[in-house]
């Protein structure tokens, strides 16, 4: 065997080496991220606000709630920025004694239009895996205000696996499923794109779609109809899909987020994660106008 031939031999053993050691370390690192994920017991909710929106927008919403359930312990806030160059920007923290953490993800790039909703929803994805990557939770719960709802809807339905996580429950806070068409016969794309793709959604997913009315025809931005055209793309395709609607001087489109009434649903419906099939309290369900399950 020639010099040139044991040389040879010599580095594809060591190579082989190197590259068995670096999978086993990959391997050993995978397992303990997984069984992180499998232990933990955070339950984070995540807020993703609409165009034009910063990751500021929920702000009022957590001081109040931290404010009056102070007694059952106040929630860590954490906001991830999506930036124009597809770069994460973090901001506040997660407590890690915390099981429900309020997380916000917005957008730099956050114009009112579908192609946008589309590219935030992909980019929602990987912030989401980051997420996973960083905190190691599994179960979260949802909540979008305006086209926030329509990035989260995309997500589900093109980008969520069942495998990496599993969510309870989705409201959406004036979302304009049929952004601003008043009639139900007429379908935007993206109206007639997400109920094709609806039966992607996870079949045992929770949604309450709450509605803001000033005059019981839209909330001075987006018209009840369009919100209510979101029961054609959840309806028979999640566990249960409700209907609410709020009026009233604080029902306008950019109050629906420090909304007394909205503030108590989210309280009640999602932080309290109530998806046993139980009622809602009698205060709660004045403001129902539909629900339907699978």
């Amino acid at each position: 065997m020639t010099k040139s031939t044991k040389f040879m031999l010599f580095l594809t053993v060591l190579l082989t080496v190197v590259i068995a050691l670096f999978g086993r370390v990959w391997m050993l690192s995978e397992h303990q991220n997984d069984r992180a994920i499998q232990k933990s017991r955070m339950e984070p909710v995540i807020f993703v606000p609409g165009s034009s929106a910063t990751v500021r927008r929920f702000d009022d919403l957590f001081a109040t709630i931290n404010s009056e359930d102070r007694d059952k312990g106040t929630h860590s806030v954490l906001k991830v920025q999506v930036n124009y160059d597809g770069s994460l920007t973090y901001s506040g923290h997660v407590d890690g004694s915390n099981r429900r953490p309020f997380i916000v993800v917005g957008f730099e790039r956050n114009q009112d239009n579908y192609p946008t909703i589309q590219a935030d929803s992909e980019a929602l994805s990987k912030v989401m895996t980051d997420l996973q990557t960083r905190y190691h939770f599994r179960s979260f719960s949802a909540v979008g205000h305006s086209n926030g709802g329509l990035i989260w809807t995309d997500y589900l339905e093109n980008y969520y696996s069942s495998t990496n996580f599993h969510i309870r429950t989705l409201m959406t806070l004036g979302t304009p499923f049929n952004f601003s068409e008043t009639s139900t016969t007429r379908q935007t794309t993206m109206l007639s794109d997400m109920i094709d793709g609806a039966s992607s959604l996870p079949s045992d997913l929770v949604v309450y779609s709450v509605a803001g009315s000033e005059d019981y025809t839209d909330d001075g931005t987006v018209p009840v109809q369009s919100v209510l055209s979101g029961k054609y793309i959840f309806q028979k395709n999640v566990a249960k899909y409700t209907q609410t609607t709020v009026s009233g001087d604080n029902a306008g489109h950019s109050k629906l987020p420090e909304n007394p009434e909205v503030i108590n649903l989210i309280r009640e419906l999602v932080l309290q994660n109530p998806n046993d099939g139980s009622k809602l309290t009698p205060k709660n369900a004045k403001s129902i106008s539909e629900g339907f399950s699978r």
